[in-house]
C-alpha cells in the first residue's frame, strides 16, 4: 500500500474534527483533555495549553514510560511537527518545522543547552540528557527567541527534569526501580531514583546505567555494526523552604557516554575506527523563588547555572596508521532573573534578564600507532574562544475576552572573542545585537473553539563553530571565517484549537522567511585532505511553510484514538533549489483500548512519504540514497499492566520487519524486536 494513502485519511479525519463532523462512534466520556494541560515554554510561566495562541507539543512523564522511548530525542519522534534524524545510533537530532542543529533551541529546566560550539545541521546533544530522569518535553514551534533567545529560528525545545516537591502532611519516600531489555541485545537498562519529601526540607537522586548493543535494523539490513555504546547517568536534587513561599532548590545533573560510534562513516567513508568517545554533559544549577504577592509583584526566580560539555572524538582510517584524538569542552556560566507580573484583571507579564559566560577549549592530537609519536594541531575550533550573551526581555498578555492578546520583546547582544594563534592571526572581537519581537490575536469563538493568527521574529547570532571551524565536517573541509552576522526570521501563523467531551484537536499553517542564512560555500575546485574546501557566508535566503495537524477522540470510557500529520515545504531562493533536510510528509495514528484500571494495549503506525526533493547538498549526502530516501511505514503493539506500584509494558516493534531509514539519517530503524520494562513505584 503506497505510504501517502494513510496519511491523506489522517489529514481526513484530523480536518473533520475541525469542521466538527464527529465520528459516529464516540460515546460521552468524562475524560480531562489533552488541550487543558499546562504548559510553561509559550510564556515562560504556566498557561494552559488551549489558551495558549501557540504550536505546543507534550511528551508527558507517562508518555516516556508508555512509549518505551530509548532516548530523549526518540521521545519525541513524530510529535506533530517534530521529526528526529539520527545520524548514529548514539544520537538523534529533532527537527522543529524544517529546522535543526544550532537553528532549532534546546533547553533544559529552562537553561540553555544549546552553546558556543552547537553546529550547523543535525547533531546528538539532545541525547546527553537522561530520558529516565524527564518529567515531560514541551515543543514550542515556531516561536522561541523572545521567550528563549538566539538559535531558536525553527522554534525550542525544552525538557523538563524529573520534580522534587515539598510534602504538606507527614514526611514520605518516593522513588522507583526499571529495568528495561530489548531482544537482540540491543538495549539493557537500570534505571532507579529515591526521594524524601518533608514539609520544608526535600532530598532525592537517581542513577540510570545503561548498555546499548549494535542496532538491527529490518528484512535487508540486519545488524549495523559498529553502533553500540554505554551510557551513564546520575543526578541529585535539593529542596528547601526557607520562609513561607521562598524556596530554594539545587540540582545536579551528568551524563556520560562511552565509545559511540558513526556507523555511515565506517561504512562508508574508509573508517576503521569513527566514534564519540567521550560524550559527557554536567549541569549543576541553583534557583531561589518566591512568591511576592504585592501590587503588581507576583513571584520573582533567580536561576545561576554551570554547565559543562565535553565531546571527544576519535578516528582512523583503513590502512593507516595515525589515529586522530580531538576534544572540545565548553564551560557555560549563566545566570537568569525573572518577575511575574499582573497589573489588573486583564494584564499579566513576566520579563527579567539573562547572561551567559562561555568558553570554548579544543585540541587535536594525530598518534602514529606504530612508533607511538604524538604531533599536536588545531583543534576543530580555536582554542580559547569565549562568547558572552546578554539579554533584557519582557513578555504581556491582555485578555479582553473574546479576545486575547500577547505580545513580547528581547534586547539580545554577543561579545565573541576569537583568537587565532594557531594560524598566526590576532583576537577577533564581534558584538553582534539584535532586537526581536512577537505578536499574536487569539478569538474566542466558543467554550470549545479558539482561532489566532501571530508572527515571530528570531534571529541566530554566529557562535564559535560558525565563526571558527577548521577541519573535516561531514563530508567536507571547512576553514574559518570571522565576518558573519545574525541569520534573521519572520515567521506567520494561524491556527486553530478545538475541544468538546471525547475530542480535541489542532491545525496550523506557517511560513518562515529566512534571510541571512550562513551556509558552507564551496571555494571553486580546492580540495584539502582528500576533502572539498568550504568557507561559510551569510549569502541566502529562503522559506519553509507546512502544515500540521494533530487529534485525539476518546470513544467512549475504554478507547482512546490520536493522529498527527505533518507537511513540510522549504524552497532555497538564492539557489533556487530546495532547502537542505527538508522532512516528508509524516504521520502517527494510535489506537489505545483500556478494559480495565489495571490492563492497557494498543496499537501504533508511524509512516513517512517518500523524500525526493532535494537540494545539491543533499545530493553529496552519503547518508541519503540515490534518488532521495524512500516512504516507509511501520506497525508497532504494546501492552501493559499496573497492580500496587508495580507496572509492565511490553511492546512488538516493527512488527512486519520493515527496512526503513528515517530521512538524512546515517543509520537504519529498529528491526522486528520487543522491548520490556518492569517498573516498581513507592510512594504513588
Amino acid at each position: 500500500m503506497r505510504t501517502y494513502l494513510p496519511l491523506i485519511l489522517l489529514l481526513f479525519s484530523a480536518s473533520s474534527i475541525l469542521w466538527g463532523q464527529s465520528p459516529s462512534t464516540l460515546g460521552d466520556t468524562t475524560r480531562t483533555g489533552q488541550l487543558n494541560e499546562i504548559v510553561i515554554s509559550a510564556q515562560r510561566s504556566p498557561t494552559e495549553r488551549f489558551q495558549t495562541p501557540e504550536a505546543i507539543s507534550v511528551v508527558t512523564n507517562s508518555g516516556l514510560i508508555r512509549s518505551q522511548s530509548r532516548t530523549s530525542p526518540e521521545a519525541l519522534q513524530f510529535s506533530p511537527g517534530v521529526f528526529v534524524q539520527k545520524t548514529n545510533h548514539g544520537g538523534g537530532s529533532p527537527f522543529v518545522r524544517g529546522l535543526t542543529g544550532n537553528q532549532t533551541l534546546l533547553l533544559i529546566d529552562g537553561i540553555r543547552l544549546s552553546n558556543a560550539t552547537f553546529r550547523y545541521g543535525p547533531n546528538q546533544y539532545f541525547n546527553t540528557l537522561d530520558v529516565f530522569d524527564l518529567s515531560r518535553i514541551e515543543v514550542l514551534r515556531g516561536s522561541g527567541s523572545v521567550q528563549y533567545g538566539s538559535d531558536a529560528l525553527g522554534g525550542a525545545i525544552q525538557a523538563f527534569s524529573r520534580p522534587l516537591r515539598l510534602n504538606a502532611g507527614q514526611p514520605q519516600w518516593n522513588g522507583k526501580v526499571l529495568l528495561r531489555g530489548t531482544t537482540q541485545d540491543m538495549e539493557q537498562s537500570t534505571h532507579a531514583d529515591l526521594a524524601w519529601s518533608g514539609r520544608r526540607f526535600a532530598l532525592g537522586g537517581g542513577m540510570s546505567l545503561r548498555r546499548f548493543g549494535d542496532l538491527v535494523g529490518g528484512d535487508t539490513s540486519g545488524r549495523q555494526a559498529p553502533s553500540g555504546y554505554r551510557e551513564y547517568n546520575y543526578d541529585l536534587k535539593a529542596k528547601w523552604m526557607l520562609a513561607p513561599g521562598a524556596v530554594l532548590t539545587l540540582v545536579h545533573q551528568n551524563t556520560q557516554q562511552l565509545h559511540v560510534p558513526v556507523y555511515h562513516k565506517v561504512q562508508l567513508e574508509n573508517f576503521a575506527v569513527n566514534e564519540f568517545d567521550p560524550q559527557r554533559r554536567a549541569l549543576s544549577y541553583a534557583r531561589f523563588e518566591q512568591n511576592i504577592q504585592r501590587g503588581i509583584w507576583e513571584k520573582w526566580a533567580f536561576t545561576t547555572s554551570w554547565q559543562q560539555t565535553e565531546e571527544g572524538r576519535r578516528s582512523r582510517k583503513n590502512n593507516s596508521a595515525i589515529r586522530r584524538e580531538e576534544n572540545d569542552r565548553v564551560g557555560s556560566l549563566g545566570m537568569n532573573t525573572q518577575f511575574d507580573h499582573r497589573f489588573n484583571a486583564r494584564w499579566t507579564a513576566n520579563s527579567g534578564a539573562e547572561a551567559y559566560w562561555e568558553q570554548v577549549q579544543s585540541t587535536r592530537v594525530d598518534i602514529d600507532e606504530n612508533t607511538g609519536q604524538q604531533t599536536a594541531k588545531r583543534g576543530l575550533y580555536p582554542d580559547g574562544a569565549r562568547l558572552e550573551n546578554y539579554a533584557l526581555y519582557s513578555l504581556h498578555t491582555f485578555d479582553w475576552r473574546p479576545w486575547t492578546l500577547t505580545a513580547g520583546a528581547r534586547w539580545n547582544a554577543y561579545v565573541i572573542r576569537v583568537s587565532e594563534a594557531a594560524l598566526g592571526e590576532g583576537e577577533t572581537l564581534l558584538r553582534p545585537s539584535a532586537l526581536v519581537g512577537n505578536l499574536a490575536v487569539m478569538r474566542h469563538i466558543a467554550p470549545q473553539i479558539n482561532l489566532f493568527a501571530s508572527v515571530n521574529t528570531g534571529f541566530r547570532a554566529p557562535n564559535i563553530d560558525d565563526l571558527g571551524t577548521l577541519g573535516i565536517v561531514d563530508f567536507r573541509f571547512e576553514v574559518p571565517n570571522y565576518n558573519l552576522r545574525p541569520e534573521k526570521s519572520t515567521q506567520i501563523q494561524v491556527g486553530g484549537k478545538w475541544r468538546s467531551e471525547g475530542m480535541e484537536a489542532e491545525l496550523f499553517v506557517y511560513r518562515n522567511e529566512l534571510r541571512d542564512l550562513i551556509t558552507r560555500i564551496k571555494q571553486d575546485t580546492l580540495t584539502q585532505q582528500g576533502y572539498p574546501l568550504y568557507q561559510k557566508e551569510n549569502v541566502e535566503k529562503a522559506f519553509i511553510q507546512g502544515l500540521e495537524t494533530n487529534w485525539t477522540y476518546h470513544i467512549g470510557k475504554n478507547w482512546t484514538a490520536q493522529g498527527s500529520l505533518t507537511y513540510t515545504y522549504g524552497q532555497n531562493r538564492t539557489q533556487n533549489e530546495p532547502v537542505r533536510r527538508i522532512p516528508p510528509i509524516f504521520g502517527r495514528l494510535v489506537i489505545d483500548f483500556e478494559p480495565t484500571k489495571h490492563w492497557s494495549i494498543g496499537a501504533e503506525w508511524l509512516g513517512a512519504d517518500k523524500q525526493d526533493r532535494l537540494a545539491k547538498g543533499d545530493t553529496e549526502d552519503n547518508r541519503i540514497p540515490q534518488g532521495g530516501t524512500p516512504g516507509w511505514q511501520v506497525l508497532n503493539l504494546h501492552a501493559s499492566y499496573a497492580w500496587r506500584g508495580f507496572s509492565a509494558q511490553l511492546s512488538g516493534n516493527n512488527l512486519f520487519n520493515a527496512d526503513y531509514r528515517t530521512h538524512g539519517s546515517g543509520i537504519n530503524g529498529m528491526g522486528r524486536s520487543a522491548t520490556l520494562t518492569l517498573m516498581y513505584e513507592i510512594g504513588k
